[in-house]
């Protein structure tokens, strides 16, 4: 336990004093001020346009200025931003050992090597937990200064804590993240994967199949699908817990057989 407490205050340092996390947070912060953004211009497409919000021809297709479409734009932008800005996280986390070079340092420590990867893994997930809650209390600090009208605490809280179950999913699937990031010794591999998964997702969502695929299902609890996870199975949901844990013990047993050359 003492070494997996020194491994988690080690990556904890590394993640505060480098700007990845923080850039990290500030991607995501442009989504609830973006989704507000669109809700002013819904609410009065001609005051937008007189100050410059709007170009002239631009033509605005469908959509209402209200509570449940904010939290619906919010929400789709968590789950699929989410996937990305994660990945890109999760990348670095495990990835900046092999681009420092100093992986063979961290292998030839006594830290149990299964307590780095777990420690790793939970400074990842615990980034994220942090700003996928920000975004959420920015956005309905947002929707509150816009003014937006149809509020109902039931539907919000729904909506809320589907975004928030979408946010887990996406977290948890990161653990395959990390493992391209561990094979690939780098970024790119898992940013890779990363852009293949959500293409993938897209793609089979539109085919029908996106329940079944684990990569798919953050989206479909958030409300990709329609109601509140009214898309997602339950096959879909174990398939995300196989490959949560799957991708974490394929991780730990490379970091167990890792040599020390780097």
């Amino acid at each position: 336990m003492s070494g997996l407490r020194a491994a988690i205050e080690t990556e904890l340092l590394k993640s505060r004093r480098s700007r990845v996390p923080w850039a990290v947070a500030i991607g995501f912060t442009i989504a609830p001020l973006v989704s507000g953004l669109f809700m002013i211009i819904l609410k009065d497409p001609d005051r937008a346009r007189q100050l410059g919000l709007l170009g002239q021809k631009a033509q605005l297709v469908g959509g209402t200025a209200d509570w449940p479409s904010f939290l619906g734009m919010l929400s789709q932008a968590v789950a699929v931003g989410g996937a990305v800005l994660f990945a890109f996280l999760t990348a670095w986390v495990f990835g900046r050992e092999f681009a420092d070079r100093t992986i063979r340092g961290l292998l030839a420590s006594p830290t149990a090597r299964a307590s780095i990867v777990t420690a790793k893994m939970l400074v990842v997930a615990a980034w994220s937990v942090v700003i996928a809650a920000w975004v959420l209390v920015l956005g309905l600090a947002v929707g509150a200064a816009v003014d937006l009208p149809g509020w109902s605490a039931a539907e919000a809280t729904g909506t809320l804590a589907g975004t928030a179950a979408a946010a887990v999913l996406t977290i948890g699937l990161q653990t395959v993240t990390a493992l391209f990031a561990t094979i690939g010794r780098g970024y790119m591999p898992a940013l890779g994967w990363a852009v293949a998964t959500i293409a993938a997702a897209q793609i089979l969502a539109v085919l029908g199949w996106g329940a079944l695929f684990p990569w798919s299902v953050p989206a479909l609890v958030a409300g990709a699908g329609g109601d509140q996870a009214g898309s997602v199975e339950i096959a879909g949901l174990v398939a995300v817990a196989i490959v949560v844990i799957g991708g974490f013990a394929a991780t730990v047993t490379w970091w167990r057989r890792a040599d020390q050359t780097g």
